[in-house]
């Protein structure tokens, strides 16, 4: 295992994928954002979605990620979703146009990107980044060289858990690593060329993120969430905004607590 600095993650891009796990935008409530996305094929992600851009004014230029403990929002009646997933860190080239060419893998860790429950939000990003302290990831991770179901993901599982009242209850279908959609090089080739191609609309959640990596001087690094698991039937996919804590974890195949809500 390696330690997860945060540190080494400042300068990174931090970016989401969409719909990789089959039925989570349904469950999650989002599949009507999604109406006027055409995906690159049927079983495909939905797209991708920036979190955080180094550099950059606005909110997204705000570095969000934590080892434990996560910020609520600062809004009344706000109802936040927990989205266990594994997060990939890897290195990024670019070609002479600044657009990316190529994603190297360098590790995987639990990631716990959650988001403010807003149906109709205007972007995916609106609900992913509100403080300093608003994503989680594990402070150990695992070295990878790549992302393949029987390579970097072979043995690895999410699981995540929601804390009230001294208890412990299960919050998402325990789920194996290599059980996305997109995996491996499949992913990999897809992530580059949504990175490369991937235009924003106003009748969609999606943003032209290839454009903002150029503007941001092309960041070497990327935090990326490759798709979040479905929460278990008997969770409650809304969080209310009262005292609670939750953990994701990937295992291989103990389950050390990776990061928590509060």
């Amino acid at each position: 295992m390696i330690e997860v600095a945060l540190n080494g993650l400042r300068l990174a891009a931090g970016l989401g994928v969409a719909g990789n796990f089959a039925g989570h935008p349904e469950q999650a409530g989002e599949a009507a954002d999604f109406a006027n996305v055409v995906p690159t094929a049927a079983e495909a992600p939905k797209g991708m979605f920036p979190l955080f851009v180094p550099g950059r004014a606005d909110q997204l230029g705000v570095f969000p990620v934590t080892h434990d403990v996560l910020v609520l929002p600062d809004q009344p009646g706000v109802d936040l979703q927990i989205e266990p997933e594994v997060g990939l860190i890897a290195r990024l080239g670019y070609d002479a146009d600044s657009r990316v060419a190529f994603i190297t893998p360098e590790a995987v860790a639990a990631w716990n990107d959650c988001s403010i429950r807003r149906e109709g939000a205007r972007k995916i990003s609106d609900k992913k980044n509100w403080a300093p302290a608003s994503k989680g990831v594990a402070a150990r991770g695992f070295t990878v060289t790549d992302i393949d179901p029987a390579g970097g993901l072979a043995g690895l599982r999410i699981a995540s858990f929601m804390r009230r009242g001294g208890e412990a209850h299960e919050y998402g279908v325990d789920s194996p690593a290599a059980g996305y959609s997109y995996a491996g090089a499949m992913l990999i080739d897809w992530m580059i060329d949504r990175l490369r191609h991937q235009q924003g609309a106003d009748d969609t959640p999606l943003e032209p993120v290839g454009d903002y990596l150029a503007r941001a001087a092309c960041p070497e690094r990327a935090l990326i969430g490759i798709g979040a698991t479905r929460p278990s039937a008997r969770a409650d996919i809304w969080w209310p905004a009262t005292r609670a804590s939750s953990w994701c974890t990937t295992r291989r195949p103990s389950r050390p607590p990776a990061c928590a809500t509060r």
